[in-house]
C-alpha cells in the first residue's frame, strides 16, 4: 500500500472509527467501494474508446486523391 507503514495505517483506522463511529462504517466503505468501482468502470470505458479510435486511424488510408 505504497509508502504507509502499519502504525499509520492503524492511526488512520482509529481516526475513522473516532469520526464515524462504528455504524457508519460499514455505510462509509460501501460508498467507497462503489465510487471506486464506478471510477474503474470510467476509466476502462475511456481506454477501450481510445484504443478503438487508434484502431480505427490505423485502418483508414491517410492517402486520399
Amino acid at each position: 500500500m505504497g509508502n504507509l507503514g502499519f502504525q499509520e495505517i492503524l492511526l488512520i483506522a482509529v481516526v475513522v472509527l473516532v469520526l464515524f463511529g462504528g455504524r457508519k462504517i460499514p455505510e462509509f466503505m460501501r460508498g467507497l467501494g462503489k465510487g471506486i468501482r464506478e471510477f474503474n468502470d470510467a476509466k476502462n470505458n475511456v481506454k477501450k474508446e481510445l484504443e478503438e479510435g487508434m484502431k480505427e486511424k490505423d485502418h483508414t488510408p491517410t492517402d486520399q486523391p
